[in-house]
């Protein structure tokens, strides 16, 4: 049999039980993206690509988990950091996982986990980890990226986490998303607690202040309730929004920052403030300092 063939033999064979191997280790979304996409697009340095980090590598399988809408809200709080830290721990055992199933099958394979980086002192001193998943998901079509430079999901919007598996094994690529996601409504930008994101009439991405934004994570870090995730948070894109009854929630978002401040115990905030009440050290901004 040829290589050609046997390549066409794997791809039907394999693929789907990949898929069905992610679903039921609980992966929420699954891409495919050939490496050749990387090279394709010219958008990411040669030395991130995945064939420059493992040369056998022929397909990169991206995995998603959701970020459920009503804990996010809550951010800054200990409920989504605990929501964060567990994602992460399942993201990094299902790409494992998935890595001996498909080494057990004679394909090997490679992952690279979720975050990349040791802690924000490192992050902040080169503002890089090793590979970006947020490029890989887009490339394996989960989605394209918006204003403030995150994946955006046609099911989750920006609340998702990602992990990627590198395989040797030629795989069919799933279908790029064309049209962007993101509707510039801008709400990224004007809630961000640091102004990171500067947004642009020239392009759609907005001009982003990366320290900053490590600078929130550091603060959240000490405080005991990060990550930050506004961004993530008010973003109005995702089916999941419908599933929460949670449309129409712009303007809830917008005031949320004036209207604490006025009232600190405002009802139409009270089950998000009740949650950031307890589990971790709350800023009192009267003193400047924690309690």
């Amino acid at each position: 049999m040829s290589m050609d063939a046997k390549s066409q033999l794997d791809n039907h064979a394999v693929k789907p039980s990949i898929v069905a191997f992610c679903r039921e280790q609980g992966a929420d979304l699954v891409g495919f993206a050939p490496v050749k996409r990387w090279e394709e697009a010219g958008e990411v340095p040669r030395e991130f690509w995945p064939q420059s980090l493992w040369a056998p590598a022929q397909t990169v399988i991206v995995i998603g988990m959701q970020m459920p809408l009503p804990i996010v809200e809550t951010t800054p709080s200990i409920l989504h950091e605990e929501l964060y830290n567990t994602c992460n721990r399942e993201l990094d055992s299902l790409a494992f996982n998935l890595v001996r199933f498909l080494n057990r099958q004679g394909y090997a394979s490679y992952y690279f986990t979720r975050d990349g980086y040791g802690s924000l002192k490192i992050l902040k001193k080169r503002m890089y980890a090793a590979f970006g998943h947020v490029a890989a998901a887009r490339y394996a079509g989960l989605g394209n990226i918006g204003l403030s430079h995150n994946l955006l999901t046609p099911e989750f919007g920006p609340r998702v986490r990602l992990i990627s598996v590198f395989t040797s094994l030629i795989l069919e690529p799933d279908p790029m998303i064309a049209k962007a996601l993101c509707i510039q409504c801008g709400a990224c930008a004007k809630c961000c607690p640091k102004n990171a994101l500067i947004p642009r009439e020239d392009q759609l991405l907005a001009d982003y202040d990366k320290l900053a934004c490590a600078d929130m994570a550091a603060e959240l870090t000490r405080r005991r309730c990060y990550p930050c995730g506004i961004c993530t948070k008010v973003c109005p894109i995702g089916k999941d929004r419908s599933l929460y009854r949670q449309k129409g929630y712009a303007q809830k978002y917008l005031q949320e920052e004036q209207a604490l401040a006025a009232n600190p115990d405002d009802p139409d905030y009270q089950s998000w403030t009740h949650v950031r009440k307890y589990g971790s050290w709350q800023k009192d901004e009267k003193e400047g300092e924690k309690r």
